[in-house]
Formats: C-alpha cells, structure tokens, sequence
C-alpha cells in the first residue's frame, strides 16, 4: 500500500502576533531595493518580505505600533504607513 505524499505549504510567521501560519494566509509586505516599501500580493516581489495576519489586531499592530519598521530595517513617516494600511485593506477587500 501506497501512500500520497503530502504537498508542502510552506510556513511564514506574523510579525505581530508570532502565529506561524501558511504562507498564503498571511499578507506578504517588502521593502524593496530601492527603499521603498510596499504591499506584496503575488509573494515574489524582490526584497527583504515581512508577513502580517489578516485579523484587524495585527495589522494594527504590525503598522502602526512600529514593529513593521524594525522587521524591515527602516524608517517609516506617518504617511507611509497610512498608504500600507490602506494598501492591505484594498488587498483584504479583493479575496
């Protein structure tokens, strides 16, 4: 007897809440070589990624309580993380 081997998900883990999860259920933020810093939804933007829930409380926490700057190892003014909220609630609204 044969068993079907399992296909691998790959795990990721929210920079907010610590939960590790699949990689597809968590939203994928990279600052780019560039320096600039942006909302990922196909996952393979090049740059250093970050991964964020989707629940409320962690983006929250993620964006605006400074966590996301010092995972991605930058500067972040008021209004960049205003457009990377507003960036995440357009992606969250599409699925």
């Amino acid at each position: 007897m044969v068993m079907a081997k399992l296909k691998h998900l790959p795990q990721r883990t929210c920079i907010a809440c610590r939960t590790v999860k699949n990689k597809r259920d968590l939203i994928r933020i990279v600052r780019t070589p560039d320096q600039v810093v942006i909302v990922d939804p196909t996952g393979k933007a090049n740059g250093r990624g970050v991964y964020l829930c989707t629940e409320a409380e962690c983006l929250e926490k993620g964006l605006r309580k400074g966590r996301l700057a010092q995972a991605l190892k930058v500067t972040l003014s008021d209004e960049t993380v205003a457009q990377l909220f507003n960036s995440v609630q357009n992606e969250l609204s599409k699925t």
